[in-house]
């Protein structure tokens, strides 16, 4: 590791003041994907809502604007380099920093959202390693090497990770048969606990936490493993198994993609893996200690799009069959379906809002299951595959197409 500061100064000067920061981090509050906001567009006009401003500056990449106040941030790949940006509301940037090489092998570009606590961003690089910026200034205080450090194992499409933080841990996946899951101090960088997991390489899964009265538990995947981790001792609790291949056929790039945050809701975990699993609900025991599956929906199958929990419905794209789908979170069974395309989703103000892979956004509502497309409009900036989740934040729709990212007003006039 290599660090632009004192070590022991930082942890002197902000480990006691900071570790109850507020984090600002990828799809909202819990990952959850489901955005605050109130008074937004029931439906949309033919062209769609009015494009406030787009920048055009951001470099190559998928991963999505995270706000904070006034500001908001967001990577790019720019001439090999990982970028980290800072804008105001208005679309201005107030400063750029680059950080790292970044991925430029299949589908170059960024992957990480950057995660924000207190006065430090932690954002990690498609080759795996992962920094820890000021958030004034974007100035590097301290980083970790994926190979150096944790003798990661490489997966085929980038290390696609958004760094969890709880307390002063910062939690990454390297994927490396010692250093499989680590726990870091946030403001050091050094080591608090590594556990080997099952030695398999990591599932670009932006993990997430499950917070108990008992205990907090990093949950994360693997190549063909969920795993359940106590984030103060390091302990694996618990561990479910992605059956989809065979252990003779498991190769890097089969069955090893599980890009999609876990949810967690009155005392169950919901996980959509289209390679492994699929749709999955998961009983926790009330100490956490230990899983009990409930159900399993193939038709469930969403890769990276990410999934929503809405009442008692889960909604989420289909990769095999191009739809977007509701399903029963007690039961396990689709409640219905519309074929336009696999895509990403988010929710805010009662109504989803769906970005397929063709460029389309959708706004759609839902009814104890049941969806219906409300409007739509193509989104005509940018270049390369239409992967970026939407954001909303204050009335306004985020959308990133490669270079550009675009912001939409969406609130009632």
């Amino acid at each position: 590791m290599k660090n632009s500061v004192s070590i022991l100064l930082l942890a002197l000067i902000y480990s006691c003041s900071f570790k109850d920061a507020q984090i600002y981090e990828w799809r909202g509050e819990d990952r959850s994907g489901i955005y605050p906001g109130t008074n937004l567009l029931k439906e949309w006009p033919e062209d769609g809502p009015e494009e406030i401003w787009a920048v055009e500056e951001i470099g190559n990449g998928f991963g999505s604007p995270v706000f904070v106040n006034d500001m908001f941030f967001i990577t790019g790949e720019i001439d090999s380099m990982a970028t980290l940006f800072c804008f105001n509301l208005e679309g201005k940037k107030q400063w750029q920093s680059e950080f790292g090489k970044e991925w430029i092998a299949t589908f170059p570009g960024s992957r990480s959202a950057p995660t924000i606590a207190g006065d430090f961003i932690y954002v990690g690089t498609g080759l795996g390693n992962l920094y820890c910026l000021e958030k004034e200034s974007g100035a590097t205080v301290w980083s970790t090497d994926f190979d150096k450090d944790f003798s990661g194992i490489p997966i085929l499409n980038g290390h696609s990770e958004a760094a969890v933080v709880n307390g002063d841990k910062v939690f990454w996946t390297p994927g490396g048969k010692e250093y499989n899951v680590v726990a870091l101090d946030r403001f050091t960088g050094e080591v608090i606990w590594s556990h080997p997991g099952h030695r398999e390489r990591a599932a670009y899964n932006p993990a997430s936490l499950i917070v108990l009265d008992q205990r907090t538990i990093f949950v994360t995947f693997s190549a063909y493993q969920l795993m359940g981790f106590d984030t103060g001792s390091g302990v694996l609790l618990w561990s479910h198994e992605q059956n989809s291949y065979p252990l003779d056929k498991r190769s890097i790039g089969y069955g090893d993609t599980h890009a999609n945050s876990a949810i967690y809701d009155n005392g169950s975990i919901y996980y959509a893996a289209g390679d492994g699993n699929c749709g999955v609900k998961l009983d926790l025991t009330e100490d956490g200690s230990e899983i009990i599956e409930v159900w399993i929906n193939p038709d469930f199958n969403s890769f990276m799009g990410g999934t929503v929990k809405i009442g008692n419905y889960l909604y989420g794209s289909g990769n095999s069959n191009r739809e977007l789908t509701a399903l029963d979170a007690a039961t396990g069974q689709l409640t219905d379906s519309l074929k336009i395309g696999s895509g990403a989703i988010i929710a805010a103000d009662d109504l989803l809002y769906y970005y397929n892979h063709r460029g389309e956004m959708k706004l759609v509502s839902y009814d104890q299951g049941k969806l219906q497309e409300i409007s739509s409009f193509k989104i005509t900036r940018g270049t390369k595959q239409h992967f970026s989740h939407p954001v909303i934040y204050r009335g306004v729709l985020y959308q990133r197409h490669g270079q550009v990212l675009m912001a939409f007003d969406i609130r009632k006039v």
